[in-house]
């Protein structure tokens, strides 16, 4: 039978997880009465979805609670220890959902953002111990003198101290490491300008002075922390994509020995091991076929939409699914040493050149901070010199030039501007994960799209089904209800729908890697592969049925646009980009589709590591790249990208990898977030304009020592909101 583009966008492939691991967490589980038990769910998308899982979990006898996470698509599940997770799985695949087994263990690494909740204790404290304090200074501003003004002081410094100190860890672990590593960044004068504050405030406060900063060093500590949390909010979503495809897997294989099957962990197989995949399983391991005949959906591993005819010496991989019949398969590689495990070095190895990216910010800082500092020291000697080593006066005039100088408006130019940024894209469909994509994304000249799943929704629709007979679509609901074929199911979905009640047939039967066949009215009918029933093929992507002696009837598929393909393609062209296809499916159908919606250049039947290869081209010739894509064969090339996007129906992952992640079906947005992308980029740069101005007219009045530190303060602050507010024109 003739194969669809068929969507299989998240399901799980084979990556082996350890035994000794998973015999640990057996033996813990049991210990405890109870086991965790991870499934992933890539096919729902609605609140409705949350509710049918969680209904057919808790409905299965030994599960005592069951939750689902829309976000990453995942259900928990708290049970007995007699509860498999066979037996979930094929209880949500009766009730209509695909679900696949994960490792646990391996995802609990990814599954806490402690980071984000640290940040956000830290910005918390500095913003009320600021708002005390600020309330404190009040009293010492409207005219409190002698012992009043001095216990006002002193109370400030009892919230100050701590509060600095706990909130402003973040700068001074980064500078410590900094300057330990005989280099500067911009926490190095952020972190000298707080410890500078609270000192000479303190000195001040012990001398019985007029004037301490506490405040000024709490409201540095407070716009700072603010830059760094945006900024983490921006990036809490992304994680290794090497790191999930090795959390997905298919734990256990069915080893066959003498006759004999023994279940046992995917990882202990060895070349040479012969395996059993029973029909509808995943192929655990990369070998060769040594028996039976079937149909191998390799869309995962290659994108290619049509199932694959897999009989005697054809070469399987590991992730692809067998469709109809049962295979005995010879292990010529297992573990580690899979095509699935080579996929996930290929993305680490992108992910860690892309890692490199310098951002904006970055550049800045490499000569910014050094500037500070010898501003500081060139304003405490100078003022040494004029004031006749008077040390109060001079480290007064230092550290408001440190503070005035204090890098915090930079700190929130590109926080303020991603976020809002951010938040525009995600009205619209877009979630951006990591902090540089947009930065990125403005740079993009060349734009790569995949083809099944990416530009189209992966699932084969009938064509014309008006022009045949309501007798032979009867007869076709009959034999394609009675298949687990991805054509037969769309074409028993499509009569359905029609309003067509199946003819009765009688000796069903499945024909691996042909078709089906029943009697029907006394007639023997077939639907399946042309060749099987004695029809000659289009060369389309079809099925046939034949009924006793009659003509082979020709059933036509197409893979159905998906919504907003062809506007963001002929956006993305008016933009100036250049426009690439390159897919794993066969030529004839990635040309005739490149040939509708639009593009010219076109690479076909591309394994994942040519995809990944053709970017690394496109980057060699200085080309800023774009990639699109959702399968597992994309993960690399969206990892090696200057920056990637992929569709929340997604495998997982290449949602992991990919820089931006599609939440709805409209492929639109993907122009317009480029357009945002050119205007947030020139939003930064405006910042940093701003920024240098306010230094540029600022420094010379530290300099000159007309400004004290609680004044530098405040003009630090204007300066800040001044960035923010110019960051929310991106909106």
């Amino acid at each position: 039978m003739a194969l669809a583009e068929t969507p299989h966008p998240a399901a799980c492939p084979a990556c082996v997880a350890l035994p000794d691991a998973a015999d640990i967490r057996d033996r813990a589980s049991a210990l405890a009465g109870t086991a965790t038990i991870q499934l992933s769910l890539p096919t729902i998308h609605c609140a409705g979805c949350i509710s049918g899982v969680e209904r057919a979990l808790n409905g299965v006898p030994g599960v005592t609670s069951a939750r689902v996470n829309l976000t990453l698509r995942r259900a928990s599940v708290e049970a007995g220890p007699g509860v498999t997770p066979d037996a979930l799985i094929a209880r949500l695949d009766l009730a209509g959902y695909e679900a696949h087994e994960l490792d646990a263990t391996a995802l609990a690494a990814t599954a806490t953002d402690r980071a984000g909740r640290d940040l956000a204790m830290r910005l918390a404290v500095a913003f009320f111990a600021n708002m005390n304090v600020m309330l404190l200074s009040v009293a010492v501003w409207s005219g409190a003198e002698g012992v009043t003004r001095d216990m006002f002081h002193w109370i400030s410094a009892m919230i100050a101290i701590p509060a600095v100190i706990f909130s402003g860890t973040p700068f001074f672990r980064s500078a410590y490491g900094a300057l330990r590593g005989r280099r500067l960044n911009m926490d190095v004068p952020i972190s000298l300008g707080l410890i500078l504050a609270l000192a000479l405030s303190l000195w001040e406060t012990s001398l019985s002075g007029h004037h301490a900063y506490f405040d000024a060093a709490l409201s540095l500590s407070f716009f700072l922390l603010l830059g760094r949390y945006l900024d983490h909010r921006t990036r809490a979503s992304a994680r290794s994509a090497a790191e999930e495809l090795a959390a997905l897997e298919v734990p256990k294989a069915l080893r066959v020995e003498g006759g004999a099957e023994t279940e046992v962990y995917a990882a202990d197989l060895h070349a040479g091991d012969v395996v059993r995949v029973r029909p509808g399983g995943r192929i655990p391991v990369d070998g060769v076929v040594i028996d039976g005949e079937s149909e191998v959906d390799r869309s995962l591993m290659t994108g290619e939409s049509l199932p694959a005819f897999a009989g005697r010496d054809t070469v399987v991989s590991a992730g692809e699914v067998n469709l109809t019949g049962p295979l005995l398969v010879r292990v010529t590689a297992a573990g580690k040493d899979t095509s699935l495990h080579r996929i996930a070095d290929l993305v680490a190895v992108a992910e860690s050149g892309r890692a490199n990216y310098s951002s904006i910010a970055d550049r800045f800082a490499r000569g910014y901070a050094p500037v500070v500092h010898i501003l500081s020291l060139t304003a405490f000697a100078m003022w040494m010199w004029i004031s006749g080593g008077d040390l109060r006066l001079s480290l007064n005039v230092a550290v408001a030039t440190l503070i005035i100088t204090c890098p915090c408006a930079l700190g929130l130019a590109v926080p303020a501007v991603t976020t809002a940024a951010s938040g525009r894209l995600f009205r619209k469909g877009l979630l951006i994960k990591d902090g540089t994509a947009l930065e990125r994304l403005a740079d993009v000249d060349t734009v790569v799209f995949d083809k099944t799943g990416t530009l189209t929704m992966g699932a084969p629709v009938p064509e014309d089904l008006g022009t045949v007979s309501r007798r032979d679509l009867e007869v076709v609901l009959a034999l394609a209800e009675a298949s687990s074929h991805p054509l037969a199911q769309a074409l028993a979905q499509a009569t359905r729908a029609a309003g067509l009640r199946p003819a009765r047939a009688e000796g069903l039967r499945e024909v691996p890697g042909h078709g089906i066949e029943a009697t029907v009215r006394g007639e023997r009918a077939r639907l399946g592969r042309a060749s099987w029933l004695g029809a000659e093929s289009s060369g389309r992507t079809a099925t046939w049925l034949r009924l006793g002696e009659a003509q082979p009837v020709e059933f036509v598929f197409t893979d159905r646009l998906r919504p907003g393909a062809a506007e963001a393609v002929a956006g993305l062209r008016a933009q100036g980009k250049r426009i690439l296809l390159v897919s794993g499916d066969a030529t004839p159908a990635v040309r005739a589709f490149a040939a509708r919606i639009g593009i010219d250049e076109v690479l076909a039947e591309a394994l994942p590591a040519e995809k990944a290869a053709r970017i690394a081209e496109l980057a060699a010739e200085g080309r800023k790249v774009l990639m699109v894509g959702d399968g597992l064969n994309d993960t690399a090339a969206l990892a090696g990208a200057h920056v990637s996007i992929s569709p929340a129906s997604a495998l997982d992952a290449a949602r992991v990898a990919s820089d931006i992640v599609l939440l709805g079906n409209d492929l639109a947005p993907v122009a317009d977030a480029a357009e945002t992308a050119i205007r947030a980029k020139q939003r930064i740069r405006e910042n940093f304009a701003i920024s240098g101005l306010y230094n540029l007219v600022a420094v010379p009045v530290a300099l000159l020592g007309l400004a004290t530190p609680l004044i530098a303060a405040l003009a630090m602050s204007l300066s800040s909101i001044t960035v923010s507010l110019n960051a929310l024109r991106v909106r």
